[in-house]
This record gives C-alpha cells, structure tokens and sequence, in this order.
C-alpha cells in the first residue's frame, strides 16, 4: 500500500494561535502508487488553472470548482481512501500538565486506580475544568523551558493556582486526589521531570508530532484491514519536524513485535501493523499522491471549521466519508469516549 501524509494548521510550538486551534493531519491511502498513475491526470487539471501545481489555499472554492469533476473521475479511478487526524493545540497543554504530573511513576502521591484505570480520563477532565487560557499558557511555557530552575518554580506557580480552585469539583474524592497530587508536585517539582531538556525534546511534544502518533496507527490500521504490506509512506518535506518524525516512525517498527499491556478498561496499545518500510519525504511538487492530499486537506478542514465550501467539492466528500477515518487528541474527544 502507498500512504501519502500532510499536515496544515501548523504553528509550531505555540498552541494558543487564535487563528488555526487545530493541527490537522490528512493521510491518502491506495493499494497502488499515485505518484505514478495520477501525473498524467493531474497535468491536465493543472493546465485548466495554468498553475505548475495545485495548491488548494490558492486555488480556493473558485478555482477548484471547475476541477471538481475530474478530481472525482481521479477519485473513481484509484479508489483512494482519505483518513483526518486533528490536535486541538490548547487542550494539548492541559493534557501534557496532566500527563507529568499526575503520572502515578512520578508522582506517589496520585493513586493507583487514578491513573491506572479508566479513572484517569473522568480525573483529566476534572483538571481541565479548574484551567483558563492564561494558566494553561502558563503550564506550556514550563513545559517547553530548557532551564530547570525556571521550569520548576513555573511549575509551582500553577499547581497552587489550582489546588487554590480545586473546592470548585463537586465531590470530595476527586478534591482529595488532585489537592494531594497538586500538593507533592509543589514540594518536589524536580521529582516531576516537567520540563523538555533541549529543544530537540521540544520538537517530540510538539502537536505536529503528537499528531504523527495518530497517523501512524491509522496507516497501522489500514495495513491491517487490506492485509497488505506497506510499499512507502510519503511525508511531505518540511525542515523542523521531518527529524522528529522519521525518528518516531522508527520508534513504532522497533516496537512493533512487543507487547504493550495498559491497566485494566484502558484501550490495548498494538504496535503489531506497523510499518517497517522507512518513511521518505517529498514536496507536493514532486508528488502527485502529495498534491491529492492537499486538497481534499484543505476540502476536509473547511467542512470540519463550517466555512464556505463550494457545492461541487462536495462531490469529493461524500465518497469518502464512510470508508474514511478520523480521530482526534481533544478534551472533547477525550470525554465523548470516556466521560
């Protein structure tokens, strides 16, 4: 199978970006290889924009719309599938705070059962309730801080500010929990370890690569499904986080012959499927399978953000919407499957 991944919402490290929320992963799977079989296709659709490459954000609804019949004949023709992943930026700083510092490894003082069983997530959602914007800002900028010191006292800053709201939870139990925890973590910051060490740790907690996470076990997934072998996966090229991508790719096929047991009622980690064949990086102008991708990208994004979308573009949608995946890293999403 050939798999072609982009990402669009991308603003690095900073999360709270009122513009773009959310980061969005679009991954284009087909059992044969596009690059080679939709060139000539897309040479003709380009010649009716008089563009060398289709770039939807420039092409915009105006532009696509006289695309949109051949795209779908193209669509027809290959029988791709289109899978979205999303990461929604702001909520990811109340989930890497609740990550670290109520880890029941680093943290003794949370139970067992807190973080260990499905009570995890009703917890994260308690958290998330006592966070504004400005503290979860707050909480970002001690996580991706170099300095130790600094991180540390940042640290303590906000888990006072929240054991200060903590009698706003309704029940004595989750009040108990979370002031205890919040309460080690304020006298033994170091014990933590909060704080990325370089700023090449800096690039593993970003969303982009949190995002990634998704998108490999979605093309794990699909690998599993048609029962075939992957023949690449196409990344599009990008200078800050195709590093940290490629290492995380070789992560997952290092790992995927080995048995991960979570606690009990948490979902089973399976690194079984995935792909052991290198990822390789490409621009979309020298990738059809890439250029594919940016579009029904950009197509997805616009129905997912409820802007304008043209009706022909539809057309693109619909085919997909039931043999397509999505997932997403959220608080939302987070209480729709467990809460």
């Amino acid at each position: 199978m050939y798999f072609y991944v982009d990402e669009s919402g991308h603003t690095g490290l900073n999360l709270f970006d009122a513009e773009q929320p959310m980061l969005y992963y679009g991954v284009l799977s087909s059992k044969v290889n596009i690059d080679i079989l939709a060139e000539d296709h897309l040479r003709s659709l380009r010649r009716l924009t008089g563009s060398p490459r289709l770039h939807a954000s420039e092409l915009g609804n105006g532009g696509l719309t006289p695309l949109a019949s051949g795209l779908a004949a193209l669509q027809k023709l290959l029988d791709f599938r289109f899978d979205l992943y999303r990461v929604a930026k702001p909520d990811q700083a109340i989930i890497c705070f609740f990550d670290q510092v109520f880890d029941q490894g680093n943290n003794p003082a949370m139970t067992w059962s807190g973080y260990w069983t499905r009570q995890r997530y009703e917890l994260l959602l308690k958290v998330a309730c006592l966070f504004d914007e400005e503290l979860a800002k707050r909480a970002w900028e001690a996580r991706i801080e170099t300095t130790d010191a600094d991180a540390e006292r940042n640290l303590v800053s906000v888990c006072v500010e929240l054991r200060s709201r903590v009698k706003r939870l309704p029940d004595a139990q989750s009040r108990k929990i979370i002031s205890d925890t919040l309460n080690w973590a304020e006298n033994n910051p170091s014990k933590i370890y909060y704080n990325t060490k370089s700023k090449k740790d800096r690039l593993h907690i970003a969303p982009n690569i949190i995002g990634f996470q998704l998108v490999m076990h979605g093309i794990a997934s699909r690998i599993k499904e048609r029962d075939r072998k992957e023949s690449a996966v196409i990344v599009d090229q990008q200078s800050q986080f195709n590093q940290a991508q490629k290492t995380s790719s070789e992560f997952y096929a290092a790992v995927r012959d080995i048995p991960f047991v979570n606690g009990p009622g948490l979902p089973a980690i399976d690194f079984s499927n995935m792909p052991t064949t290198p990822i390789t990086f490409s621009s979309s102008t020298s990738s059809a399978g890439l250029e594919l991708v940016d579009i029904y990208l950009w197509v997805f994004r616009r129905i997912f953000e409820q802007k304008e979308l043209a009706p022909a573009l539809y057309t693109l949608v619909k085919p997909l919407i039931l043999r397509g995946r999505t997932d997403a890293i959220s608080l939302k999403a987070i209480a729709e499957r467990w809460a």
